[in-house]
């Protein structure tokens, strides 16, 4: 298979100092809910970041050397020039940590909050500010700005590690697993995130994602790019999410990182109220919330092309809604519950044939359980492609009438005792079939086009794990998209023995593991005589 180029995966299960943090920061919860105590934290440690970004730009201002020769520490635009953000004197990390053991610490973090929100426009309304409420423990609150103080995350090099990404990242899994499902709704893991845009590989242009949550595919797109020669803003962001809290956590999650993205001017159903009804997204990532029987439908919506999704799931008026904003040449790639793959009920399976019948199914992927947080229900990848012709540009072969189902359930390693993670090795192997199977070698690298690039190896079914089936096929197993029906069993290798030499054998252990078996039944009987529990 092509090698398909991925950044390192730091799993969150070999992670080193964000452990650390996140155990003792944990301790300092006390009783507080973890839906409660995430915005705390995740807040704090916004603040943090921002603080140390704007005290380095302002030491070099106090330098006064190069370009930086008669600057104004104390102008707000000689920070907004350099993308970062300006911290009044009243919300500087080391103006809160100086006063983290009074009493009206919790006022001075929502004045902090404030301040900075009064001065960059671009967060009015995002950051929480209720850090004075008296539930709070305002001694476990400067405790923990002590701890976090003693982290570098602003600061260039502690940037270019990425250090404030991993932590964010990795407490947003951690409050996910404390949630369960309810924090778990707006999180998908980092490995699904990866292989989801790994897969499509979105280079350039207009991505989108219709229900962001906390904005992980959005920065998964971003690393990637960057991983591969490209450089932020080469895509241009859309997003929305509903949940008024969780909108402002995504706005937070892209704004540390220096990402632009317009996630609308407020939190919005996208069913209810699409804030981007004219967007023709080149790419589509998302991991909408499974099974929703609770949801907003209009039945003469615009975007029922393909049939009138039932009240009682909105699986398919996610998955229309996202063919409805795809450009000409776009592509989607989306988490979906497996009942989608092969559902019947309300019109489902109709819909289902129409898609395929449209020729909108590149790529179906089986993925393996115990993956998500939030659900146990088993899940599927999507990937949908507007227009399968030959395209040299992008390296892609002539796939119309043709679909490709991956079965990765065996995939992935057990972290703990009830989550799995997809190892690098793993998203290499899943990614690199679906580009060796969608190119044609006309690139000359990954970074060149999207197919699997000259002098790989050429696609090939591989039973039990991946099949290249027609739309006929397909059509001849009830348009079911379930990749178990098409990729078959594994192949088992054969010992080489023949069949009249090793049935005999079979025969004769067989024939001595029963007569073991009889020796045992006697002794167990036997010592349970000798106890007064003989049996007749």
């Amino acid at each position: 298979m092509a090698k398909t180029a991925t950044p390192k995966n730091d799993s969150s299960a070999t992670i080193g100092f964000e452990a650390k943090l996140w155990l003792t920061a944990d301790k300092l919860r006390n009783n507080m809910d973890a839906g409660e105590y995430k915005h705390v934290v995740l807040g704090l440690i916004f603040l943090k970041y921002i603080s140390d970004t704007f005290a380095e730009q302002r030491a070099k201002l106090l330098a006064g050397q190069g370009d930086y020769a008669g600057a104004n520490p104390e102008d707000p635009d000689e920070y907004k020039a350099e993308n970062v953000f300006w911290v009044p004197a009243e919300a500087r990390w080391s103006h809160l940590q100086a006063n983290a053991k009074q009493a009206a610490i919790g006022k001075l973090v929502d004045d902090a909050m404030v301040a900075i929100e009064r001065d960059n426009p671009r967060l009015k309304g995002v950051l929480p500010k209720d850090y004075a409420r008296p539930a709070l423990d305002k001694h476990r609150l400067g405790e923990l700005i002590d701890l976090i103080g003693t982290i570098g995350l602003g600061d260039r090099e502690n940037r270019a590690r990425d250090i404030l990404g991993r932590v964010y990242e990795y407490f947003l899994g951690r409050f996910a697993s404390a949630e369960g499902k309810r924090g778990g709704e707006f999180y998908t893991p980092q490995c699904v995130d990866k292989l989801l845009v790994f897969m499509l590989a979105p280079y350039k242009g207009r991505v989108y994602d219709p229900c962001n949550g906390s904005g992980g595919l959005f920065v998964q797109s971003e690393k990637f790019i960057e991983a591969h020669g490209g450089k932020l803003g080469d895509i241009a962001i859309y997003g929305q999410e509903s949940n008024p809290t969780t909108w402002k956590l995504a706005l937070m999650n892209l704004a540390i990182r220096g990402i632009e993205g317009d996630l609308g001017k407020y939190a919005a159903d996208t069913f209810r109220n699409d804030l981007h009804p004219d967007l023709k997204a080149d790419y589509i990532l998302a991991n909408f919330p499974f099974n929703v029987s609770d949801w907003f439908r209009k039945d003469d919506d615009v975007r029922w092309k393909y049939g009138l999704p039932p009240k009682g799931n909105a699986n398919f008026g996610w998955i229309q809604h996202i063919v409805h904003h795809l450009a000409p040449d776009g592509m989607a790639g989306f988490v979906s519950a497996n009942g989608a793959m092969s559902s019947n009920q309300s019109g489902e399976g109709d819909i289902r044939r129409a898609l395929i019948e449209a020729d909108l199914v590149d790529c179906m992927v089986a993925l393996p359980g115990q993956l998500f947080y939030s659900t146990q229900i088993p899940v599927c990848l999507w990937f949908l492609a507007k227009n399968k012709a030959a395209d040299a540009k992008r390296g892609f072969r002539d796939r119309r009438q043709y679909t490709l189902f991956i079965d990765a359930r065996k995939l992935g390693t057990l972290i703990d005792r009830v989550h799995r993670e997809l190892t690098d090795a793993d998203l290499e192997k899943i990614a690199a079939t679906y580009h060796a199977w969608r190119g044609n070698g006309l690139s000359s690298s990954p970074r060149d086009g999207e197919g699997r690039g000259a002098g790989a190896a050429p696609y090939a079914d591989i039973p039990g794990f991946c099949k290249s089936a027609t739309t006929a096929e397909i059509a001849a197993h009830g348009h079911v998209l379930t990749p178990g029906r098409y990729v078959g069993a594994e192949e088992i290798e054969d010992d080489g023995d023949p069949f009249e030499e090793k049935m005999p054998r079979l025969v004769a252990e067989l024939h001595a593991q029963f007569a073991e078996s009889a020796k045992l039944e006697l002794a167990i009987k036997a010592n349970l005589k000798g106890l007064g529990y003989g049996l007749e």
